[in-house]
């Protein structure tokens, strides 16, 4: 099969994709339906990534100028996919913009949408201006002005960070962890205590899941090198006390209810699934999970196989992942797209 694959999310799965198929020689047409690629860590801004400590606009900024200046891959960017028909070796899809292309396969690297804080009221989002979320202080740390209050714009001197917002929590329907909040909330808190030594910063926390080589790093490293402060409590609410902001709740350890005063309260959001997964999913007929992630077979039989024969997903797509390990599932994705043969095209038809 000589037509080209197509890949629909300029996100770290997505470049990686396009990077590995060219590296074999391999045609891709990348469709992103922003106007520039690099999915949530350059749209949304982020700061330093883990666990690399590298900057996202280098990082990720670093694939997608490999892969903007790539002879073999086709960027489509401002567009979506809103037909696809056909079958493995022979697909054609159409875009928005009225163009159409012929594709052997296709890829799904379309990622997942940042938990709306606002679905979580009690917690003062929306409310308070100095209550914000982890990727808005990832776009102050990026931005390089700083971490401030948005109300007057003064350096916070006490600053908590609340752990699993749109995670964990049957009462919103979000029953999942979303994998990396925890470790990238140990990072960003040591960034505040790096710019701002002066700076308290608490972690309030139900579990602590810096997995892997993430809890020597981020969790120990941040209380016994940059004295960040961990909290295992249950949170009611964040509300004011005319200052500063007020965070009742229950320390769970001795069993007793808290108040402590703070000028800035950070919701570490977590990942949902795709707003646009339940149109993604008809265009391409391929099926959804439960929690309305893109499904996916086991990976034993191949890795990123869908519902649907030559239509494969890698990445957050797929439900909370890290931007590592999208990467390495987009580059393993597109080995299994290149892996189609004409035979099994014929048999799928």
């Amino acid at each position: 099969m000589t037509e080209p694959i197509l890949i629909v999310g300029g996100g770290p799965a997505g470049l990686s994709a396009a990077q590995a198929l060219s590296a074999v020689g391999r045609n891709s047409i990348l469709v992103e339906k922003e106007d520039r690629l690099g999915g949530a860590p350059i749209i949304s801004g982020y700061a330093k990534l883990v666990p690399s400590d590298e900057w996202a606009k280098d990082a990720i900024g670093g694939m997608v100028s490999r892969v903007a200046e790539s002879d073999l891959v086709d960027v489509r960017s401002g567009a979506r996919v809103t037909e696809f028909t056909g079958a493995p070796g022979a697909f054609t899809a159409t875009l928005s913009n009225g163009e159409s292309c012929q594709v052997s396969a296709a890829i799904l690297a379309t990622g997942f949408t940042h938990f709306d804080s606002i679905n979580k009221p009690e917690w003062g989002f929306g409310t308070y201006p100095d209550v914000v979320t982890t990727v808005q202080v990832e776009q102050m740390i990026s931005s390089g002005k700083g971490v401030y209050c948005p109300s007057d714009g003064r350096a916070p001197e006490r600053v908590a960070i609340l752990l699993c917002v749109g995670s964990r929590d049957r009462q919103i329907g979000r029953e999942w962890c979303s994998k990396i909040c925890c470790t990238v909330s140990a990072n960003i808190a040591m960034e505040i205590r790096e710019q701002l030594p002066e700076c308290s910063v608490y972690i309030y926390y139900m579990d602590i899941r810096t997995f892997g080589l993430n809890e020597i790093k981020y969790y120990w490293r941040s209380q016994e090198e940059y004295r960040v402060k961990y909290i295992k409590s249950r949170v009611a609410e964040v509300t004011s006390d005319g200052n500063r902001l007020l965070i009742k709740g229950e320390d769970t350890l001795v069993k007793r209810p808290i108040a402590i005063p703070f000028d800035m309260v950070v919701h570490a959001i977590g990942m949902d699934p795709n707003v646009e997964n339940d149109s993604i999913a008809k265009v391409f007929g391929v099926d959804l999970q439960a929690e309305g992630n893109i499904a996916h077979q086991s990976n034993y039989g191949g890795t990123g196989v869908t519902s649907r024969p030559g239509v494969f997903v890698a990445g957050a797509a797929i439900g909370p992942e890290t931007i590592d390990d999208s990467i390495a599932q987009g580059q393993a994705v597109a080995m299994s797209a290149m892996a189609l043969s004409p035979l099994a095209a014929a048999a799928a038809e």
